[in-house]
């Protein structure tokens, strides 16, 4: 059981070890100073299954050893013996409220992954359970982190270009059928493309430029009665600024995955995708195009880094807060609505 005093090395547990649980396996092995002591998952075939995960970015695949790390079934008997500081909670969106508020109840820190929660009533419940307990609770709104995202909001920000006339966002994946036993596809307990996938975009114009006053979302089925597969929503800014992003599950195999941006500024374009090198080019109205420097690392481990220097009482930016993570689940459960409904969703 973790305690107060303060420890040289953080102890780490990870809670759920399919693929995003080893994203964090493979980021937590690079943080100085922390070590990785326990893992929970219901397989209990999971040593001989660690070749198996797969998913839609590169970072997850390398070589685990779980060796000198004790493996538990259950989150109730981890957090009764293992001497933890924090875990890392990467199981689907329906288990997430459950046990973030155990481990914290039980003293220890929580790096939960997006989307927050189902419900708002669930969010609300993470968000007093950190209040009552005195943890730290991070959301992994990875995007927020990322280098080209963040080199973006970084410009803006600083008024050098104007402000942002318009913006495009997309988000394009194959279906996600590495989730195990399905559970991506199952909007009961991943919400959907619309919380799993597309909130990443939403999260970030929320970020960048506020909340919006309504959202308009059209979405595409996988049959006419079937889930959503595809989302296009224009978020409302006032009559100046045309603002909108595309999230999709219904590409084919082959085409893998895709993320980027395009910001109009008064006198700059800002263009990033993935898929291209370099990804990030700033256009501006004076001038040639030209590669901004971007920090170093992924939005996975500079979330990590980030998570880190809150458990030690570091002065650091506020990136994200778990107010903003709630903020992101209520938008994203308006676009669902409104995509049902045919017609915009005031907030």
């Amino acid at each position: 059981m973790s305690r107060d005093t303060a420890r040289p090395t953080l102890k780490i547990g990870i809670v759920g070890f399919g693929f995003m649980g080893r994203m964090h396996w493979a980021c937590w092995q690079r943080i100085k100073d922390a070590r990785i002591v326990a893992v929970c998952d219901s397989n209990p075939k999971l040593r001989q299954d660690l070749g198996k995960a797969i998913g839609n970015i590169d970072g997850a695949e390398r070589e685990v050893d779980l060796d000198r790390v004790q493996v538990y079934l259950d989150l109730g008997s981890m957090l009764d013996h293992a001497d933890l500081d924090a875990v890392s909670i990467a199981l689907p969106t329906h288990l997430h409220a459950e046990t973030s508020t155990l481990a914290m109840q039980a003293g220890v820190h929580v790096l939960c992954e997006k989307p927050m929660a189902l419900t708002l009533k669930q969010c609300d419940r993470m968000i007093e359970a950190a209040t009552e307990n005195g943890r730290v609770l991070q959301i992994g709104h990875c995007i927020r982190f990322w280098p080209e995202y963040a080199k973006a909001a970084e410009i803006v920000r600083s008024g050098k270009y104007g402000v942002v006339k318009a913006a495009t966002l997309r988000r394009l994946s194959a279906a996600p059928t590495w989730g195990v036993d399905q559970w991506l596809t199952d909007e009961s307990r991943s919400g959907g493309i619309a919380l799993d996938l597309h909130i990443h975009d939403t999260d970030y114009l929320l970020y960048l430029l506020g909340r919006p006053t309504a959202v308009w979302s059209h979405g595409a089925r996988s049959q006419p009665a079937g889930s959503l597969v595809h989302i296009v929503t224009n978020y409302s800014y006032g009559d100046t600024q045309v603002v909108t992003a595309e999230g999709s599950w219904a590409m084919m195999p082959s085409f893998g995955f895709q993320m980027g941006f395009t910001l109009l500024l008064e006198s700059a374009s800002l263009v990033y995708d993935s898929t291209q090198s370099p990804g990030l080019r700033v256009h501006p109205a004076d001038g040639g195009s030209f590669t901004p420097g971007l920090e170093t690392g992924d939005g996975y481990i500079r979330q990590i880094e980030h998570f880190v220097q809150r458990l030690r009482g570091a002065a650091v930016e506020t990136v994200t807060t778990v107010e903003a993570s709630r903020e992101s689940v209520e938008v994203v459960l308006a676009e669902i609505e409104s995509a049902r409904r045919g017609e915009p969703v005031l907030l």
